[in-house]
């Protein structure tokens, strides 16, 4: 795992690098989260474009959990544990979903998170083609790192 991107530096012209830019947009998309405990967005992009976005929250005409009160506060479940025992689908499924239902194909593309992916979201991006995730904070799930070694998925932390 490389540590720094090198498309992170600034390149001295003033603007952000292509790797800040997109990652700006991704804590953008993270604002939208419904999530009552981390708000997460991702963003894919391929050839310097931005295909598609997503955040974490409860399904289209679902109660947020804004309304119903988080399910893994209720049941004391500790972070990075029972995945499956949330409301919420995560912002890395939610991107690719909407490219899904859109008809837009992610083969090749680069994942932009504000969180490194999860063992669950980990085998969603494998399978979808997904070449290198760019991600903010880590995230304890070793499995997800294990299983992108394997798969030749290049995971950079900005």
């Amino acid at each position: 795992m490389n540590p720094v991107s090198p498309d992170f530096a600034n390149k001295g012209d003033g603007r952000p690098s292509w790797d800040e830019y997109f990652m700006a947009i991704t804590n953008l998309v993270a604002s939208r989260s419904t999530c009552l405990r981390r708000k997460v967005g991702a963003v894919l992009v391929k050839d310097k474009r931005i295909l598609c976005s997503g955040y974490n929250g409860a399904p289209s005409q679902v109660p947020h959990c804004g309304e119903t009160g988080c399910l893994r506060e209720q049941l004391n479940v500790p972070s990075g544990e029972k995945h499956e025992l949330c409301r919420g689908v995560h912002a890395e499924q939610n991107v690719i979903i909407q490219a899904a239902y859109h008809g837009i194909s992610v083969a090749g593309a680069t994942l932009y998170c504000t969180t490194r992916p999860c063992s669950i979201c980990a085998k969603m991006i494998i399978n979808a083609g997904i070449k290198k995730v760019y991600f903010k904070t880590g995230y304890d799930d070793p499995l997800s790192l294990e299983m992108f070694a394997q798969a030749g998925v290049e995971l950079i932390r900005l």
